[in-house]
């Protein structure tokens, strides 16, 4: 079993544990990880980049962040288990899309 298995694995327990299947939709997670996206920008929303880059030392601003990114990826691989993507396949596909979208030869201006 790999990581994201065992991750998936322990986050299904979790769930049936407290028999909350029936909110586990596409649609209910879909929406969920954006409003967990949501609340980790809103602890960047007025800082400068310079600041959130600062932040990076800050003990309690990123636990409020790993909380954050924990919520996104649980709902995330919830929503993988539910939907039956292979979430490493999935994501190893796009990188080999995303080759030839971004060649590492062109020059990207940000």
């Amino acid at each position: 079993m790999d990581k994201i298995e065992e991750l998936m694995l322990l986050i299904e327990e979790f769930i049936a544990a407290r028999s909350w299947q029936k909110y586990h939709k596409p649609k209910n997670l879909a929406m969920s990880i954006s409003i967990e996206a949501a609340e980790l920008m809103e602890l960047y929303q007025w800082i400068s980049i310079k600041t959130s880059m600062e932040r990076v030392d800050d003990e309690i601003f990123m636990e409020k962040v790993k909380d954050e990114l924990a919520d996104i990826f649980i709902y995330a691989l919830s929503f993988a288990r539910i939907t039956g993507i292979d979430i490493s396949q999935a994501i190893k596909d796009k990188l080999q899309r995303n080759e030839t979208r971004f060649p590492v030869d062109k020059e990207y201006h940000y």
